[in-house]
């Protein structure tokens, strides 16, 4: 389970670094130089290689059909985490949508 829980940290993470990355891009100039001196870029990298780590960690201790299901855990706690950290709005939706995430990774890996 830790493994679990490591990996769907480390993919919400990543996609709150790489909204960060994306928001510290200046205007104009070029792309490239402005991505290869963008740390939270680098960093969201890092940690989307880290978790791509404990992913195959993961799968070797578990089967596909019963960790798969996880990974959807993400999309629970990229809205919650960028409402935290970028101040984005959390909406009713979101949360309701989150509840049927989770209840339908309950069902999937037949929790009991």
């Amino acid at each position: 389970m830790f493994l679990i829980a490591m990996t769907v940290i480390a993919m919400a993470t990543g996609q709150i670094l790489f909204k960060l990355a994306a928001l510290n891009l200046p205007g104009g100039g070029s792309w490239a130089v402005q991505l290869a001196f963008n740390g939270y870029l680098w960093t969201a990298m890092v940690v989307y290689a880290s978790a791509t780590a404990l992913w195959v960690a993961l799968l070797r201790q578990v089967p596909l059909h019963l960790a798969y299901p996880f990974v959807a855990l993400s999309f629970v706690f990229v809205p919650v985490l960028g409402h935290f950290v970028l101040h984005e709005s959390l909406r009713w939706q979101s949360l309701a949508g989150a509840l049927v995430i989770v209840i339908g990774v309950w069902i999937s890996v037949g929790w009991e």
